[in-house]
């Protein structure tokens, strides 16, 4: 559930946001498509100060966005007073001790601010009286019969009476557990192809970004893909003789996965 660390992958990010490829984008922007590949790219290539300008205008965000500064796309520099979070909260999310962007997560989703809502009814007591009344009016009945009738305490229909006198706490935390697992549920699904949920630290989680970078590029990407795997191993994939370099995408070809990818354009349909 991580996000961008580098302006490379922001603009990837922002770019598949849009639903652009780099062609669609440069006739937008009227960059280039090798400079906008070039910006995309993990060589750190240096960004001209116009076309920066010029992407953060497009998709309608800050430079700060950009360069990772900030995650807030439209929200920039709220005053924390208008937020009503108290020191406590504040110093919770400066911690670095919980997930904050799962947090945002789960606030955001659409059956949160029901969650809120039920949660709020149930701490304020606002249904604590109608429970009660419900509860012993229930009680009452069922006390009534079973005086009137000594072997109606093991009775179906004092039993149906007894189901039903359901405490407070008992329906609050049933409906809000399940609007709860539900929340849980759609993160997770959202999620559920998202290599970025492994940890920060994993190569495998590195490696298959730029793989995956590499495949929905334009450009050569059999040999990106390469060039990805033999610079895990200190290779310079591009310094191979061509002779070596063509063998190695021929073996790759045939790789199912990349034989089979929707991003494979050039291959020839039979």
């Amino acid at each position: 559930m991580l996000r961008a660390t580098t302006i490379q992958e922001r603009l990837w990010e922002l770019r598949k946001d849009k639903g652009l490829n780099l062609e669609e984008l440069a006739q937008q922007t009227g960059i280039s498509k090798s400079a906008l590949a070039s910006y995309e790219a993990n060589d750190n290539k240096e960004i001209n100060h116009g076309n920066l300008i010029t992407l953060a205008d497009f998709y309608e965000v800050s430079l700060d966005y950009l360069f990772c500064r900030t995650e807030n796309r439209e929200q920039i520099n709220t005053p924390l007073m208008e937020l009503h979070l108290n020191d406590e909260m504040v110093a919770l999310l400066k911690s670095g001790r919980i997930n904050n962007r799962l947090l945002c997560e789960i606030a955001t989703n659409d059956k949160f601010e029901q969650l809120m809502t039920d949660t709020e009814i149930y701490i304020d007591g606002h249904a604590t009286s109608t429970f009660r009344t419900l509860y012993e009016s229930l009680e009452e009945q069922r006390q009534t019969i079973i005086q009137k009738y000594k072997q109606a305490e093991d009775d179906f229909y004092s039993k149906t009476i007894l189901a039903a006198e359901v405490k407070e706490e008992d329906f609050f935390c049933h409906v809000t557990h399940k609007t709860w697992d539900a929340i849980l549920h759609d993160i997770r699904k959202a999620h559920e192809h998202d290599i970025d949920s492994t940890p920060d630290y994993s190569a495998a989680k590195k490696v298959a970004m730029d793989i995956r970078k590499a495949i929905q590029s334009s450009g050569d990407y059999l040999g990106k893909v390469w060039a990805v795997i033999f610079n895990m191993l200190g290779v310079d994939f591009y310094k191979l003789p061509p002779d070596e370099q063509k063998i190695l995408k021929k073996i790759l070809s045939k790789a199912p996965n990349i034989k089979n990818s929707p991003f494979n354009f050039r291959r020839k349909r039979k």
